[in-house]
């Protein structure tokens, strides 16, 4: 004789299921139906673009300070035409950093309102690159 037991109270079996989506928004190839409806993705390559163009900008303006800070370290003919260029065009990024501290004089000159201008157009830039960052991206709750 066999006698099967029946549980009063089955166990209930759950599952947990995980979904992870990734959205990538494609440039429209048609035109939407209704015309005050605005889609694509031309706010997150534009951000990229701006971004990617101030930090061009900031970064050889730094490329061109760091020049002249080398030159002025080593002792380069300023009479010579590509120095007396370069020290023209980064005349005006060093001009508002000189008298803050005493040049000191001899044949290894340091430059030092071009470190400071260095150092401040670093921060200007990581400044605009937030700013348009922060402007741009979408509320999020």
């Amino acid at each position: 004789m066999t006698t099967t037991q029946h549980d009063d109270h089955p166990t209930e079996r759950v599952e947990r299921v995980e979904r992870y989506e990734q959205v990538r928004e494609r440039p429209m190839t048609t035109a939407p139906a209704a015309s005050n409806v605005n889609v694509g993705s031309g706010g997150s390559t534009s951000v990229w673009t701006a971004t990617n163009v101030v930090t061009l900008i900031f970064t050889v303006l730094e490329v061109l300070l760091l020049l002249r800070f080398f030159f002025k370290l080593t002792g380069a003919n300023s009479n010579q035409p590509l120095i007396a260029a370069l020290y023209n065009a980064t005349e005006p990024l060093v001009r508002p950093f000189q008298g803050i501290f005493p040049e000191p004089q001899g044949p290894p000159v340091l430059d030092i309102a071009a470190v400071l201008s260095i150092g401040f157009l670093f921060l200007i830039g990581l400044l605009v690159v937030a700013l348009v960052r922060a402007i741009t991206n979408p509320k999020r709750v």
